[in-house]
Order: structure tokens, then C-alpha cells, then sequence
């Protein structure tokens, strides 16, 4: 499979285009007609790069690209329908990476995409290799991506995954909604709400019984350590 890449633009025709050609050079295309739609992809799938339209109708590429920076690592590449200094210097300081204007060459776009990849294939081996934890009858692979339960694989979406991963991490812990919100969606604003719904997502996807992700009473959540699997939880509740 090619490294994944998503487009988003709210021009339908520029999205087919765009897609084939990106499809042919060998990448994995995945398209959104709206910032709405690309937020709501970001939040389930994993990309290695992201491309951007300033100029959509409702959400803006500029507004997607403040939202998501804090949370993906990926290069993002802005659209701008007009070579205007002030759009392409307040993408650029919201995080984004590189710029074209329309209309663009489509060789021109594939180059730069590519030319991105690359640059993150040189920095991506500097980061030492992650372990596989283990507790229980989960197994979580970081360099994968996949999670298995007693030896089934169990399907999350990015966020989900990310949230399982912290948790493992921190086995032991009692972690407070607030601090794995931060930690997790790298930000300090936004509804703590969406922990207890991921949170209740994993259970139903990996602990309908309870026996691994822990409410505490008052305080957050405790993932078991190894040890701990069978522990009974004098304060927690269901």
C-alpha cells in the first residue's frame, strides 16, 4: 500500500482529477469535499500527508489546519486559488508546510508530495522503535498500528488507538479526564466529553466486562497493569 494521502478541496472535479493522479503515481487517495468532512476523517484514519484548499465554503483549509496541527505530526500542503501574501503567511504560520496556487501543475503537486514523503522518511528512522505492550489478552503493536484481543484483531480508529496507547503507557495510573484530553488530543480546549465517548468505545470494542480500563470514582480512569489484570477495584465503578 502507498503512503496515504488526504485531499480536500470542495471543487468535485478537482478532487477526481487529483485522486487519479495521485493514485497513479503509486499513493493511497483518500478525498473530502469540506472541512467538515476532513475533521471528522482526521479523527478516525492516519495519514502521512495532507492537502489542503484555503478557499471551501464553511469550515476554510486555514481553520481545518489550526484544528488538527496539535494533533497530526504529518506535512500539510495548502491550496490557495490566488497568490496572496496574507493567505499563504497565515498558513504557514498556522503549521502548514508548503503552498501552491491554482491553477497548479499536476506534476508540480505530485513532485512536492513526494519531495515531503521523503524528507519524513529521513527523519522518521531517528525515532528509536516503539514496543509491542502487552497486558492481559491485549496486545497493542505501535509500529503497526494494530491491536489484537486474545490473539483477534480488534479494529479502532486513530484516535481510539492513540487513547489505548496512552492508557497502556500509563498502566497503573489514575489519569484524570482533563490530563488525558491534553495529552491525547494535544490540547487544552475542546469537550472532555469526547474522552468518556472514546473511552466507552474501547470498552465496548475491548472490555465489555471492565476488566482493563477502570473508572476511579471522582478522579479519571486506571488502565490494570500486568500484575493488577485481576485485581478487584475497592473504588472504582462501572
Amino acid at each position: 500500500m502507498g503512503k496515504r494521502i488526504l485531499f480536500v478541496d470542495d471543487d468535485a472535479s478537482i478532487l477526481l482529477l487529483v485522486s487519479d493522479v495521485l493514485s497513479d503515481a503509486g499513493l493511497t487517495v483518500r478525498t473530502a469535499g469540506s472541512g467538515e468532512e476532513a475533521l471528522e476523517i482526521i479523527q478516525q484514519e492516519f495519514f502521512d500527508l495532507i492537502v489542503l484548499d484555503i478557499m471551501m465554503k464553511g469550515i476554510s483549509g486555514l481553520e481545518v489546519c489550526a484544528r488538527i496541527r496539535g494533533q497530526v505530526e504529518c506535512p500539510i500542503l495548502f491550496l490557495s486559488a490566488k497568490d496572496d501574501a496574507r493567505d499563504i503567511i497565515r498558513g504557514l504560520g498556522l503549521g502548514a508546510d508548503d503552498y501552491l496556487t491554482k491553477p497548479f501543475v499536476l506534476e508540480e503537486l505530485v513532485a512536492r508530495i513526494q519531495a515531503h514523503l521523503r524528507r519524513q522518511e529521513r527523519i522518521a528512522p531517528q525515532r528509536p522503535p516503539q514496543s509491542i505492550l502487552q497486558i492481559g489478552e491485549i496486545c497493542l503493536n505501535p509500529e503497526e498500528m494494530t491491536v489484537s484481543k486474545a490473539g483477534n484483531p480488534v479494529s479502532l480508529s486513530t484516535k481510539e488507538f492513540e487513547l489505548l496507547a496512552y492508557l497502556m503507557r500509563n498502566a497503573g495510573q489514575t489519569l484524570s479526564r482533563e490530563r488525558i484530553f491534553r495529552d491525547v488530543w494535544k490540547t487544552d480546549f475542546g469537550d472532555l466529553g469526547t474522552v468518556a465517548i472514546n473511552i466507552k468505545n474501547l470498552r465496548v470494542k475491548l472490555d465489555p466486562d471492565w476488566s482493563y480500563i477502570k473508572t476511579v470514582w471522582g478522579s479519571g480512569y486506571r488502565f490494570v497493569t500486568r500484575s493488577g489484570y485481576a485485581e478487584e477495584g475497592k473504588h472504582y465503578e462501572h
